[in-house]
């Protein structure tokens, strides 16, 4: 009985462990606690996990920058979920660079988007567009743009969404494609704390895009806020279609053109 079970066990290992090498491809995801979101990744990591196992890549949780220390080839994306690139220093932010020019893929995740004007000029282009403002956390309509991009496969045409609406200033990048944008008829975008003022951005609001930027690709989603969010299915395939893209390049079914 027991050379039995011994000879499953090292069939088992023989069999899975190229099957783990076998992984379509590996992601980074920096999740770096801050003043305004140091509990969504609790939740969010066992569900990257989960993502991970149901599409079959590899994961890295980060919880500091030590990662962008090391060798960054191996990734095909890159997730800053709610971290901003501020948190990369000196030679973190060359590797990061190096990278993208290399063809490697960015994800940018809700406060990833916010960056202080100046302080570092490509990641602020990375991005795409300069975070202005938002309102206090609203219920909203959440339109899809582009039904022809991955990270909008899974949403209905109109989505009702709890978050941050952030908005923004004039494109830094040219070429921005905009896959959801969200309807502020849904919500009040003036609804903001004393001493704040917030107008919204009018008829076109968006907050989910992408581009292709200094030799790599990258995928922009302002959603995500609070923890609650990443048990969202929906919310799941909009991250796994985005990212799918950002490390494959693939996926996208029809030309849009820039708005």
């Amino acid at each position: 009985m027991r050379k039995s079970i011994a000879l499953l066990v090292l069939i088992f290992a023989l069999f899975a462990s190229p099957a783990r090498a076998q992984q379509q491809f590996k992601v980074l995801v920096a999740a770096i606690p801050n003043k305004y979101h140091n509990d969504y990744a609790v939740v969010a990591q066992p569900q990257f996990e989960r993502l991970a196992r149901k599409h079959d890549f590899g994961l890295t949780w980060a919880w500091n920058t030590s990662a962008f220390d090391g060798d960054l080839s191996q990734y095909a994306a890159i997730v800053f979920l709610n971290t901003p690139g501020e948190e990369l220093k000196g030679e973190q932010r060359q590797r990061l660079q190096a990278y993208v020019q290399a063809g490697g893929g960015v994800v940018a995740v809700h406060r990833a988007l916010i960056s202080s004007a100046g302080q570092w000029p490509w990641f602020e282009r990375l991005i795409g567009r300069p975070f202005r403002i938002h309102p206090m956390v609203q219920t909203a309509v959440v339109q899809v743009e582009d039904r022809g991009f991955p990270a909008t496969f899974g949403l209905p045409d109109r989505w009702l969404w709890t978050d941050e609406w952030y908005e923004f200033g004039p494109d830094l990048t040219p070429e921005l494609r905009t896959v959801l944008q969200v309807d502020e008829s849904t919500y009040d975008p003036t609804r903001i704390w004393p001493g704040q003022v917030a107008k919204g951005m009018g008829k076109f609001h968006p907050i989910a895009w992408y581009h292709a930027y200094d030799g790599g690709r990258v995928f922009v989603t302002a959603l995500g806020h609070t923890p609650e969010l990443y048990n969202d299915t929906h919310y799941l395939e909009h991250l796994y279609g985005g990212l799918y893209w950002a490390a494959t390049g693939r996926g996208i079914v029809a030309e849009t053109p820039p708005r």
